[in-house]
């Protein structure tokens, strides 16, 4: 069975039951709190939490997702940073009689799987949980024997929130028996063993609660379902191979690889293939997803796990000798062409944004090749048998090495890596750049220790205000990748810096400097309100520095255009500002730009 046949069987079975199909959402959440779309409910979290009333009462979709939690585990038979995730909702209709019920006869009458090789798992009790009494009942109803049922507690069966605070609840696992094989641990085994002997496959949430800011549990106002099947270990399972690498979920892929490292010769894509391959097949999917939408390589939050992603495959090309004798920056755009060639027709936003993604992996392959070569030179010098924190933190600050990377390499050679030294080295230059950037920032750029008269004080009260003005167009014009990483503001001018990859063109330039000006002749009102420090990320407000605010902070928002937690002055309304205009545009740093602009 295929893929797609997969893909269309599951669609179609809850479709027949009454199910809305929904299209996949972005990678990007709409939740601020969370970096990235890690599971299939999160589209859905207004409709699980009761806040928003949902179009329909059922759905099913095909969700893209993407984890970093278990990065280590890439390349193993079971674990992946992208991933697909088949699921179905119920909003306050059925509830676990119905899933259950679904997710057997889906398994069974759809997909052909024997009931003698599933095994299940539900929540124990734990917390002032209570067991989950009700789903052990409904499983031996359907026939599941008693001693085919394990019991857990919290850190396996119960799931959620994705953030901090959310919908959440207890959840029955549905796991297939690989080999029946005794465990090769040599004890009595069953789900969630080491072994290997068992994979999960479905994850039926049965969400009946919030947890709230303070860490309890509320009940919700009605009773949701919530599952999660992992796309690659369905197919790896349908397929009877023993992991996704091997399936055609892959296998265009894998082949590529292969063969760039054997030269042409017939690759082996058996069940032995090494796990930098897979790692390198992972990541390379990985990063054409992310910046399908819209992701950039950078040195902050999504853009800081595209660009991980891709030093990795970079980095272990390099150890393996991958595309040898292809000119600089092609290996990569080449395997970035196969995930396309495989995914665009189901993921369009694959082909209409190819340009992109293959010129921005180019990009990275040769600034970071340039660095690799210089690193390797330098790691080529170390001698001894542990390589010492400060000696791992310099591959990293000067050469841009992960510490993934330099633990591989050192592997290669036989040697030890102090782990717990370079993290302490990290947290030491963490320190002494975020007391730099108070210092040099003032907090918010206002300059915390200077004093100015009040006629100075009015016009940074302005400029102040101009800069969220700013922030907001420079989203509009280049893309929510804009951050702000730093302002300062003297009665003169405002400097703003932001992470953007590239220089901005003079259009761009305009642009924003129009739509500040058009906001100023609308004369907004600026509203400051107090709230928690989760609600304000929940409602979209935009922050800088989040560290530094406590639990209770003030968001300012210039009419319904711009948003910000912000501790510095405003105006009242911002036809108050008068003109606004950029002055320069130019590079800050590595990946930072600087815009420095005036009020006339």
């Amino acid at each position: 069975m295929t893929s797609q046949e997969i893909r269309e069987k599951f669609l179609k079975f809850f479709e027949n039951k009454g199910h809305t199909i929904v299209p996949s959402s972005s990678l990007i959440p709409d939740d601020p709190s969370v970096l990235l779309t890690t599971a299939g409910m999160q589209q859905f979290a207004p409709y699980l939490s009761g806040q928003v009333k949902p179009p329909y009462k059922r759905a099913c979709s095909i969700q893209k997702c993407f984890r970093t939690v278990d990065i280590d585990e890439v390349g193993d038979e079971t674990h992946h940073t992208f991933f697909e995730m088949l699921g179905n909702w119920s909003f306050g209709d059925y509830f676990k009689k119905g899933a259950i019920d679904y997710a057997l006869d889906f398994l069974i009458s759809e997909l052909k799987i024997p009931i003698e090789k599933l095994w299940f798992t539900v929540f124990k009790g734990e917390n002032n949980i209570p067991k989950d009494e009700e789903a052990i009942d409904l499983w031996m109803k359907k026939g599941i024997p008693k001693e085919k049922i394990f019991e857990f507690g919290l850190k396996d069966n119960f799931w959620g929130p994705t953030g901090l605070t959310g919908p959440c609840g207890p959840c029955s696992e549905i796991h297939y028996e690989r080999t029946e094989k005794p465990c090769s641990l040599g004890k009595k085994c069953g789900p969630n063993c080491d072994c290997g002997r068992f994979v999960e496959i479905w994850n039926l949430v049965f969400m009946e609660y919030h947890k709230n800011e303070k860490g309890e549990y509320e009940t919700l106002p009605q009773k949701n379902i919530d599952t999660g099947i992992g796309f690659e270990r369905l197919t790896a399972i349908l397929q009877n191979k023993k992991s996704g690498y091997e399936t055609d979920l892959f296998l265009p892929i894998m082949e590529e690889i292969s063969g760039a490292k054997h030269s042409g010769a017939a690759p082996d894509l058996t069940g032995g293939s090494p796990r930098m391959l897979r790692i390198i097949a992972d990541h390379i999917r990985g990063a054409c997803f992310l910046i399908a939408d819209g992701v950039l390589p950078s040195n902050i939050e999504q853009g800081y796990i595209l660009r991980r992603i891709l030093r990795r495959i970079i980095g272990q090309g390099k150890i393996l000798n991958l595309g040898e004798g292809l000119p600089k920056g092609v290996l990569l755009p080449n395997l970035a062409k196969k995930v396309i060639g495989l995914y665009g027709d189901i993921y369009p936003e694959l082909k209409k944004r190819q340009v992109d993604i293959l010129t921005v992996i180019q990009k990275e392959e040769e600034k970071f090749g340039r660095a690799l070569e210089n690193g390797l030179r330098e790691f080529g010098k170390i001698s001894h048998k542990t390589i010492s924190g400060q000696e791992a933190f310099n591959l990293f600050s000067t050469y841009g090495f992960p510490l993934e990377l330099t633990k591989e390499l050192a592997k290669e050679k036989g040697l030890k890596v102090d782990e717990r030294g370079f993290q302490e080295e990290l947290k030491k230059h963490q320190e002494i750049s975020r007391a730099g950037l108070e210092k040099k920032f003032g907090g918010h750029g206002l300059g915390e220790t200077r004093v100015f008269s009040k006629k100075d004080e009015e016009k940074i009260k302005k400029l102040h205000t101009a800069t969220h003005l700013l922030h907001q167009a420079l989203r509009d014009v280049l893309g929510e990748q804009v951050k702000q990483m730093g302002s300062d503001i003297n009665p003169e001018r405002l400097r703003f810096d932001f992470s953007y990859p590239e220089k901005m063109t003079l259009e761009q330039i305009k642009k924003v400097e129009e739509l500040v000006n058009q906001k100023i002749k609308e004369n907004l009102p600026v509203k400051m309100e107090e709230m928690d420090k989760g609600k304000a990320l929940k409602s979209g407000a935009l922050s800088f520095f989040k560290e530094k605010y406590g639990e209770r902070i003030k968001v300012y928002s210039v009419g319904g255009y711009s948003k910000e937690i912000c501790a510095g002055p405003h105006v009242e309304r911002t036809k108050e500002l008068g003109g606004f205009k950029i002055k320069k545009e130019q590079s800050s740093s590595a990946e930072i730009r600087r815009i420095k602009a005036v009020l006339e």
